[in-house]
Parts: C-alpha cells; sequence; structure tokens
C-alpha cells in the first residue's frame, strides 16, 4: 500500500494482511490444493497460506519477494505459514522439510532460492531441520510461466534426484514451494520422494492460484 510501517509491524502493515485472502487449507485434509494431486501422486495432505490473483495484493506481495529480492519478507511469510502448521494436527507428523529446488545456474543467476527461503521460514516457526541436499535438480528447464498442464509435466518429469536415499527414508517430509498452478513441478518432486522407502510427503506453499 505504501504506508509507512507502524514500530509494531513487521514487512506488511494489518490492513494489507487482512486484506490478503488466506485458505485456511490447514484445517482440512481435503481440500482444493491437496485435491489437486488425486490420482496423480499420494500426498498425505497440502495446504497454501493465502489465495493468488492476478494483479492483486498476494501476486505483489511475492512478486516483491521473488524478483525484487525481499528476502527477508519471504522468511517472514515462511515463518507465517510455519506457524499455521505448527498448530494444526495434520502436519504433527512431518520432521523434516524440503524446498522445491532451483538449478544451480538458476539460483545463482536469482541470488536466492525462493523456496529455500520460505522453507527455512517454515522450519524455524515448526521447530524442524530444513534440508536442501536430500532433493536436487539435475536438469535446468525453461520457465513454466505461460505452459500449460501437460508442458509443464512435460518440462519437468525428470529433472529431479535425491542424492542420498538412505537419507530419507521414512520421513515426513514437507515439500516446499511458493506458488502452486498445476502442480506439475510438485507432482513431479513428490514422485521421487515417495520412490524411497518408508517417505511420506506433505506440500506446503505460500499461494494458491485461481
Amino acid at each position: 500500500c505504501g504506508n509507512c510501517l507502524m514500530s509494531y509491524e513487521q514487512h506488511l502493515c494489518i490492513l494489507c494482511r487482512t486484506m490478503m485472502p488466506q485458505t485456511r487449507f490447514h484445517r482440512h485434509k481435503e481440500n482444493r490444493l491437496s485435491g489437486i494431486f488425486w490420482g496423480r501422486q499420494t500426498i498425505e495432505t497440502g495446504t497454501a497460506l493465502y489465495y493468488f490473483h492476478k494483479g492483486g495484493k498476494v501476486q505483489r506481495v511475492i512478486h516483491n519477494f521473488k524478483y525484487k529480492g525481499n528476502i527477508a519478507l519471504g522468511h517472514y511469510l515462511g515463518q507465517k505459514l510455519g506457524q499455521n502448521l505448527a498448530n494444526s494436527d495434520l502436519y504433527r507428523p512431518v520432521n523434516c522439510v524440503i524446498p522445491v529446488p532451483l538449478h544451480p545456474d538458476k539460483e545463482r543467476i536469482r541470488g536466492f532460492n525462493q523456496s529455500a527461503v520460505i522453507a527455512n521460514g517454515i522450519a524455524e516457526s515448526m521447530k524442524i531441520e530444513c534440508r536442501t541436499d536430500l532433493l536436487i535438480r539435475s536438469q535446468h528447464t525453461e520457465t513454466q510461466t505461460k505452459k500449460d498442464r501437460l508442458q509443464r509435466w512435460q518440462n519437468v518429469s525428470s529433472v529431479f534426484e535425491t542424492p542420498n536415499p538412505a537419507l530419507l527414508e521414512r520421513k515426513s517430509v514437507l515439500l516446499v514451494d511458493d506458488v502452486v498452478t498445476t502442480g506439475a513441478t510438485l507432482e513431479a518432486c513428490v514422485e521421487v520422494l515417495l520412490r524411497v522407502s518408508g517417505t511420506k510427503v506433505w506440500i506446503a506453499t505460500l499461494a494458491l492460484t485461481d
């Protein structure tokens, strides 16, 4: 909104925070986000902190973090999401947070992995470990922004790997991304994680698009 923050406000003013539409999916095992994966991959459940409307306040906030390098804002949003999860029985089994990885070349250009920033905030609030070494992106791919669901899946269907599966065995993993649209990237990650014996996957994102 451009207004100055009060001394008791962090990153976002209270008015903006109240105007950002929360999903409250963390209270319900079956919801619109988890439904994206029905018949595609077996996840325990999934949540998003906000609904993402094109041109809306959530989009502006996330773009400020993702494209303008406001890392502190991304970490703050991750903490807020993590607080919701820490207070939800549905996410109590989770013992490891893993961000969707960027290819090293892309991360070098951007300067950070936005999903890792969010994941660190979540892990801090949930008081569990965040691991960026258990799932890697082995191939550089084109941006997903203008692709449809099939094109997105084809673009990422074989680019993720678990370099040390033994460290993932019997883990209850919270897989973290910034925004979910078709779920193709998350689906590809889940497929790789579930190949590891005893691994279960939950999903958390900052926002779910219309």
